[in-house]
């Protein structure tokens, strides 16, 4: 072969040419996925109802309506809760708050776990053990325990609800992310680009972070879901912002009037169980995509 053979530039070209094709089989992989397609119809639809729902059903839902416990007709589809507030209008202004709490609180679980995680799954040694005892100590704490805590010191607010899951979520996300780069930093590509001069950063964000994304992805689905349940416990003993609608705060709130108008906890908590249930098909549909042994089979 002559010397001037451009051998160097074909590895360096070839995930380039074909960085989106495996996003593309993925994509076509979830699509031949029913449950993963059902599920994110469902959560498409739940979504859009809390988006448009005010437009159709302008009422406030913390406006009183009615009676106490009014049963379900034309002037309250839903009926009424122990106060007197709108049913229906709670589960879509409710929609809102309680999914964006499942989205940031997830985002802020991935973010934690994805630091941690990384840099002791690619540093080693010291780094490693200090991150691995920190993760072992807030794993061992009981998470909706802990969760309660920090909630009752900083008080009752959406915010302080949102921080204080994904400050106890992150731990899984942790160790396996830590698993994905311990596997990954000592393959053959990664060796050559540390032999090219590649800096450590460039290696976490560029080289190892985009192959252990798949996995990582479906524990960011599965932490949304996570996410709001334990909003959904949190609101149930009592620890929910009462000045922010949500379906936990309406479980929470009406939970000791069950007997006396079954609406107002069944329709919040069916709504809270589809949203999780069309979550986690997603996460399933997600993980056969990425799957290549089943990307293989099929």
């Amino acid at each position: 072969m002559d010397a001037s053979t451009p051998t160097v530039a074909l590895p360096v070209e070839l995930p380039t040419t074909s960085a989106a094709s495996p996003w593309r089989a993925a994509l076509r992989q979830f699509l031949k996925s029913p449950s993963g397609v059902a599920g994110a119809c469902l959560l498409i639809l739940i979504i859009v109802g809390t988006l448009i729902g005010p437009m159709l059903h302008p009422v406030d839902p913390l406006d009183l309506v009615g009676a106490p416990f009014s049963p379900p007709d034309a002037d309250a589809w839903l009926g009424t809760d122990y106060l007197g507030r709108d049913v229906l209008a709670g589960l879509i202004h409710g929609g809102r708050a309680t999914l964006a709490v499942g989205a940031v609180a997830a985002l802020i679980t991935i973010a934690i776990g994805l630091v941690v995680g990384a840099f002791g799954g690619y540093f080693g040694g010291a780094i490693d053990a200090v991150l691995v005892k920190i993760t072992e100590f807030f794993q061992i704490l009981p998470p909706l325990l802990f969760a309660m805590v920090l909630v009752t010191l900083f008080g009752p607010k959406l915010s302080t609800i949102t921080l204080s899951i994904g400050a106890v979520s992150w731990t899984s996300v942790a160790r396996l992310t830590r698993a994905e780069f311990m596997r990954l930093r000592d393959l053959d590509f990664v060796k050559a680009s540390r032999a090219a001069g590649a800096s450590n950063a460039h290696l976490m964000l560029r080289v190892l972070l985009p192959n252990a994304l798949p996995a990582v992805i479906v524990s960011a689905t599965l932490a949304i879901g996570v996410a709001i349940l334990f909003e959904g416990g949190l609101s149930f003993l009592g620890l929910g912002d009462p000045n922010v609608m949500s379906w936990g705060l309406m479980l929470g709130q009406n939970r000791n009037y069950i007997l006396d108008a079954w609406w107002a906890v069944m329709f919040p908590g069916a709504a809270i169980f589809m949203a999780v249930l069309a979550i986690s098909l997603v996460g399933d549909g997600i993980n056969d995509a990425i799957n290549p042994r089943l990307r293989r089979r099929s």
